[in-house]
């Protein structure tokens, strides 16, 4: 039997060595493929999902995805109250400054020639500009005090578990880009490792073919190169998570060997595209408690309008009418929470250094 295996051999060597290299290439197609179908497409290629087409496994269970990443942030490594706890009211509305005065500006000019044309015509050039001047005197005040609010009762008003999870759900490249940055090499390892293993693998079945030929052989080597390659790249990668000394060598996940690297790069995402100063403004004026926020925020911004109609409130309202100036009111509301968001812009820079995502996040990731 040896013999005609090496007359077998010899006689079609180039198909036999040949053997190891098609496996070996077998196996880094195989698992590149795999690892692409696991990110795209970002939505369902095909004709009647989920059967006749395919989407990214990620992207499909995008809100399972999102929940997974999301359990890594909530409350094991930062909590709502501690973000907010970095942030100083008064330095905001510093921040913030201009755009509330040219808001203010505007906001008052719009509400009184719309609810009182009339009267607000009527005032001297120099009147209206007292009145909006004094409104915007106490609108930084304002703003420290919704932030002061917001900051006492944070954990009733922002969800940042809800705030993630909605984030990742509406960008689905950007969730792909969470699992990508994080085990970027580790899928670079289980695409040539797919090379390695395979062309391994295929040296048995050369062995073997040289031996025994049988048609089931090539599609059970087949079947074996694609299942093991994959799971002996996930083993090495994931297993052992504490190093394990085999006499001279020592044995560690690679995941786990890289694990300050991941984790300053997966808090560099978190910070710089998912936990951002836009995105957690607009959770608080758009999120589940969207409404606690805007009573809050109606409370105080009706206070400042009250207080700045002074003594002249009872004329103000017996001009404008009762109930017609506490519509004004709600308008003024309604207007300052929509403007909010773009008007906050200016403090996404402070926020970022103050709160300092990356460095908390990796540090205790590691």
């Amino acid at each position: 039997m040896l013999e005609t295996a090496i007359n077998n051999f010899t006689s079609h060597w180039v198909l036999y060595l040949s053997m190891p290299i098609t496996s070996g290439v077998v196996g880094f197609v195989t698992n590149v493929i795999a690892i692409k179908m696991m990110f795209y497409p970002l939505e369902f290629l095909g004709i009647k999902p989920p059967f006749l087409g395919w989407q990214g496994i990620i992207p499909r269970k995008a809100g399972k995805m999102a929940s997974i990443a999301c359990d890594t942030l909530v409350p094991a490594l930062v909590t709502e109250k501690e973000i907010f706890e970095r942030l100083d009211p008064d330095r905001v509305a510093r921040e913030i400054e201009k755009p509330i005065l040219m808001m203010v500006d505007q906001l008052m000019t719009e509400l009184m020639s719309e609810y009182e044309p009339t009267l607000w015509e009527s005032l001297p050039e120099i009147a209206r500009k007292t009145i909006i001047k004094r409104v915007q005197a106490d609108s930084p005040e304002a703003v420290a005090e919704i932030m002061d609010q917001i900051k006492e009762n944070i954990e009733e008003v922002f969800d940042l578990k809800d705030m993630v999870v909605t984030t990742l759900v509406r960008d689905k490249a950007l969730i792909n880009n969470v699992f990508q940055e994080a085990g970027k090499q580790e899928f670079i390892f289980i695409g040539r490792s797919g090379f390695y293993f395979g062309f391994l693998f295929g040296i048995f079945q050369m062995v073997g073919w040289m031996f025994y030929q049988a048609d089931w052989q090539l599609p059970l080597f087949g079947l074996i190169v694609g299942y093991a390659t994959n799971w002996i790249a996930l083993k090495m990668i994931f297993r052992p998570q504490q190093v394990v000394k085999i006499g001279p060598f020592e044995v560690h996940g690679l995941f786990f060997k890289r694990q300050k690297e991941i984790a300053y790069d997966y808090a560099r995402l978190v910070a710089d595209e998912i936990v951002t100063p836009s995105h957690i403004i607009e959770a608080v004026l758009k999120g589940p408690y969207a409404d606690r926020v805007f009573n809050m925020i109606g409370k105080i911004i009706k206070k400042t309008i009250d207080d700045q109609s002074g003594i002249a409130r009872p004329f103000v309202a017996w001009t404008v009418g009762t109930k017609r100036y506490v519509q004004l009111k709600n308008l003024a509301v309604e207007r300052v929470v929509a403007a909010a968001p773009e008007m906050v812009k200016g403090v996404d820079a402070y926020a970022h250094e103050a709160m300092d995502l990356t460095n908390v996040l990796s540090s205790r990731l590691e």
